[in-house]
């Protein structure tokens, strides 16, 4: 069987930078089995199918495929997917069917921007040995930030928020994959997702992201899920007083595929923080997959 696949790459208007996400357009003639056979062949970080959703609150729906098994919610495929769609077109406003809930999804024909909100987030304090995590990233406790926590955050699929003192720790991690199932013990299957302060005044972020072992990939260039849990857990921490903040969060130098998140929060006492992320895409080529 032979399945077409679209390359787009996501937060970057550059082909070849960002970060790639395999988009498969009439998803539903595939069965599960074969979307992960599918992703595998692909690589990449993660690939999209698109959907009929059985909603009818839903436009469409999405599934999303690391090589090793299905997740969630994925920020930059979503971002590839509802590019390859509707790039050229007027306005869209949609509603999305992932297996993390129903979300918006805005497409503005101006700058071909897209803005994809995420679940409400949630988080959970790290209780494991802060040496051994340190060791699986080839890091000193001494390089961790001194005063913010080291925390679980999910807003669609989980990911272990690190702080650390400046980008020169993020230069020198070396993780060690196999190491974390056994380090992170509340979450095993959780990523990682370390971080420094470029400019706290002006909301500038800098990032790696260490895949799970069990996804069958080592580490992501631009991360918008992860980004958007980094918004929440910056406004937790770092902005207080603020009711709401837009961040830049910028990855992929450590991989020579660079790009920038911008996520928007705003908080909610009530219903929880709302947390939502933007960027642009480009296609970058179309290829056949044999299954």
């Amino acid at each position: 069987m032979k399945c077409k696949v679209v390359q787009i790459d996501a937060f970057t208007t550059i082909a070849g930078q960002g970060n790639p996400a395999g988009v498969v357009f009439e998803g539903d003639k595939y069965t599960t089995e074969e979307m992960q056979k599918i992703a595998k062949k692909v690589g990449f970080n993660e690939t999209v199918f698109i959907c009929e959703s059985e909603n009818k609150a839903a436009t469409l729906k999405l599934r999303y495929f690391t090589p090793g098994h299905e997740t969630p919610l994925c920020g930059h495929a979503t971002i590839g997917a509802i590019f390859a769609l509707y790039s050229g077109a007027e306005d869209q406003q949609l509603q999305i069917e992932t297996g993390a809930g129903i979300l918006p999804i805005v497409y503005e024909k101006t700058g071909q921007r897209i803005t994809m909100n995420q679940a409400k987030p949630t988080f959970i304090d790290f209780q494991g040995d802060p040496l051994a995590l340190c060791q699986s990233l080839v890091i000193k406790p001494i390089d961790l930030h001194p005063t913010l926590p080291i925390q679980y955050g999910n807003t669609g699929s989980w990911t272990l928020i690190l702080p650390v003192v400046d980008a020169t720790i993020l230069d020198k991690m070396n993780p060690k994959l196999s190491m974390f199932p056994d380090v992170l013990t509340e979450m095993p299957k959780s990523s990682i997702h370390p971080f420094s302060i470029v400019s706290e005044q002006e909301a500038m972020f800098t990032a790696r992201h260490f895949s799970s072992p069990f996804s069958g990939t080592t580490e992501d260039s631009v991360t918008g899920t992860a980004s958007g849990v980094m918004g929440a857990y910056v406004l937790n921490h770092l902005y207080k007083h603020d009711q709401k903040k837009e961040i830049s969060v910028s990855q992929g130098k450590h991989v020579k595929s660079e790009g920038t998140v911008l996520v928007q929060v705003s908080r909610d006492e009530e219903v929880g923080h709302q947390v939502s992320i933007s960027g642009t895409a480009t296609l970058n080529k179309a290829f056949d997959i044999i299954i």
